[in-house]
């Protein structure tokens, strides 16, 4: 019942989430004009770093969104798509991978059947010489750097953020979408974690910390696997990477 309730409540957030931004997207554009390179007023310094920010936190869902599509072209379009377009996209494609799955995947493990691309369903756990595990390591380490230098740099340059003339609308419409993206986040980290507790807590690290709370996430996810394990494991909880569905997958490949 409660998986059957995360779908339904996932097919309700994600449609309403998605008018939210595209309602605020248009309400802003008539009340305030478009977004030009040279209006002061909207690139300010904390927009700027607001905007790293922002594309920080697409990265690991572009990269899941490639992964997850079975073509090349596919995985450019949807990457493309949610670059211009952010949360909307975001909302669009979960909304997309939902309506996918059948009753039984839905009322057994959705999180799983969702995040995993249809040829890995099956079973995981297979290790991989060529694992980019290390590779991913470093490369969200940086990004979380590049996030607190950014956020650092701000501060001492322009002050706190935390300033009522900085919710000019532009920076209102760029928050919404950051959060969004947030939220769909939160639940895959939620999900990850084998206490609420501790799912609530990282969670919080996202929503305060923003795209360098979530490359720390990762990081820690991703020193939680093996260099030679494959890299879609740090989508899944270690309970489905062991026992049956290991087992499984490496007698079919050991046949083959």
């Amino acid at each position: 019942m409660a998986t059957n309730g995360l779908v339904t409540g996932l097919k309700v957030f994600l449609p309403v989430m998605f008018c939210v931004m595209l309602a605020t997207l248009i309400y802003t554009i008539i009340t305030d004009g478009l977004p030009e390179p040279d209006r002061r007023d909207v690139f300010t310094p904390w927009f700027a770093t607001t905007i790293v920010d922002f594309y920080i936190n697409i990265v690991p869902i572009a990269v899941w969104i490639v992964y997850k599509e079975s073509t090349w072209f596919g995985s450019i379009l949807w990457a493309i798509l949610l670059v211009v377009f952010g949360s909307l996209t975001t909302c669009v494609y979960l909304f997309m991978q939902l309506l996918k799955l059948t009753p039984q995947e839905a009322s057994e493990d959705p999180m799983y059947f969702l995040l995993l691309r249809d040829s890995f369903k099956d079973g995981v756990g297979l290790r991989d010489k060529k694992s980019l595990v290390v590779t991913a390591r470093f490369v969200f380490g940086a990004l979380g750097c590049v996030m607190l230098g950014a956020l650092v740099y701000t501060c001492l340059t322009d002050g706190s953020p935390f300033r009522m003339e900085l919710l000019y609308p532009w920076m209102v419409v760029l928050l919404v979408s950051f959060y969004i993206n947030v939220a769909v986040l939160s639940v895959w980290v939620v999900y990850k974690e084998s206490s609420w507790i501790i799912g609530i807590l990282w969670a919080a690290l996202l929503l305060s910390l923003g795209s360098f709370g979530t490359s720390v996430v990762i990081v820690v996810q991703l020193f939680r696997l093996s260099p030679l394990d494959p890299l879609y494991l740090v989508l899944v909880k270690n309970t489905n990477r062991a026992g049956d569905m290991y087992e499984r997958t490496h007698s079919a490949v050991l046949r083959m």
